[in-house]
């Protein structure tokens, strides 16, 4: 979704359309998704945390994205708006998802080992992504060795191949991983997920040092997932070939599976404040880079350097949120975490697609998602890890 959607709703779905015009209504396609998830996340959160049904509700958003994914191989050119609606709403699908699966970190981990099993996560997620990538862009590049007519029906099938990976992958989840049971008297769940809401929210008000890395988190997480999102459209705009761009983001996913584990151990020596703060400081320097570029090589090495920090950025993240929040209170706070991160995908593609579009210049547009980063390292260095690991506890003891 984050390679071949790009390229192909640029180059089918919307030809003739303008390139930065393209680039504004896909970044605004990401962003009503992710403004769909900020306002269902912390009320879905709570109505799960009184039900006690994380992995159901989780099955049930990969079900949407799976069955959204894989009816965009029936759209067709020139269908830009359904185009984006299927992938808007597969957006939602996946974004919802996630909000269930960080959950459920608590009840297959412990402290000692947040960082290494969250870590362990993102690794595992980008060899996955990057083996069933690497299959696509061979069925793509070779269209013939696999029986197909060419190019077009090979990125078809491609995403077919996403709602059947997807699906398969959901088994094991389903078998396997328990979460505890919650007994509690039958009430209205909705009505109760409010409550527990309004609860959530005035803890969140006494952990002001919680509250602090919210912030931050909301404002370089959305540079990541803005890079995430938007890099092969800013590629295609800047003039780079599909296939160069697709070849690109393979590596981001090879090179994110082992550098995840070495986050990993990052932050169990040193710390995942610190780990977060140096990937940062990448990424700030990727975009002053990708603001200049001007050869596909360059952009190689870009998506060698984003594979380095990508994966180790989100895993510590979540692991280090986890210290800063009451245990037996984990999975109404990571339904508000969540709120926060996809909240955080609104603003950023939005800003770079509007800026592209009012300056007419694509590099400008990502440049101006560097204010982000800088604005996350600011707060994030204010964020006083063990002072907040006493208040979270403290919390929890009452």
């Amino acid at each position: 979704m984050a390679g071949f959607f790009p390229v192909f709703f640029k180059q089918f779905w919307s030809s003739g359309v303008a390139t930065t015009e393209s680039t504004l209504w896909l970044g605004n396609a990401n962003s009503l998704a992710s403004l769909v998830i900020v306002f269902l996340a912390p009320l879905l959160g709570a109505i799960a945390d009184q039900v006690g049904r994380k992995k159901g509700f989780l099955l049930f958003f990969a079900a949407l994205g799976v069955v959204m994914s894989g009816s965009l191989y029936f759209v067709a050119m020139g269908s830009w708006v359904l185009a984006l609606t299927l992938y808007g709403l597969a957006m939602i699908g996946f974004s919802g998802s996630i909000i269930f699966y960080d959950a459920l970190l608590i009840d297959v981990s412990n402290k000692p080992h947040y960082d290494k099993v969250s870590s362990l996560g993102y690794a595992l997620g980008y060899l996955g992504g990057g083996l069933l990538l690497a299959f696509d862009v061979l069925m793509v590049n070779y269209p013939d060795f696999f029986g197909l007519s060419g190019q077009e029906e090979a990125v078809r099938l491609s995403f077919i191949s996403v709602a059947v990976w997807w699906l398969v992958f959901s088994i094991p989840l389903i078998l396997f991983v328990h979460e505890p049971t919650v007994r509690r008297p039958r009430k209205n769940w909705v009505v109760a997920g409010f409550r527990q809401l309004q609860v959530t929210i005035h803890k969140i008000r006494q952990l002001r040092i919680t509250f602090l890395f919210l912030i931050a988190y909301w404002c370089y997480i959305d540079g990541v997932d803005t890079i995430v999102r938007m890099a092969v459209a800013y590629g295609i705009d800047i003039g780079f070939d599909a296939n160069s761009l697709l070849a690109a983001l393979l590596i981001t996913q090879f090179v994110g599976f082992p550098a995840a584990l070495l986050f990993g151990h990052l932050g169990t020596k040193r710390g995942p404040k610190q780990g977060i703060l140096f990937a940062i400081f990448i990424y700030f320097l990727i975009l002053v880079w990708a603001y200049r570029m001007d050869s596909i090589l360059e952009f190689y090495l870009l998506a060698i350097a984003i594979g380095l920090v990508q994966g180790g950025i989100q895993a510590l993240s979540r692991s280090l949120y986890a210290r800063l929040i009451p245990r037996d209170q984990a999975g109404e706070f990571f339904g508000f975490y969540n709120m926060l991160g996809k909240f955080a995908a609104v603003l950023g593609p939005a800003l770079m697609g509007w800026v592209g579009f009012l300056s007419n210049d694509s590099r400008i547009g990502v440049l101006s998602i560097s204010l982000l980063f800088v604005l996350g390292s600011i707060l994030l260095s204010k964020v006083d890890v063990e002072a907040g690991h006493r208040a979270a506890r403290s919390l929890e003891s009452t």
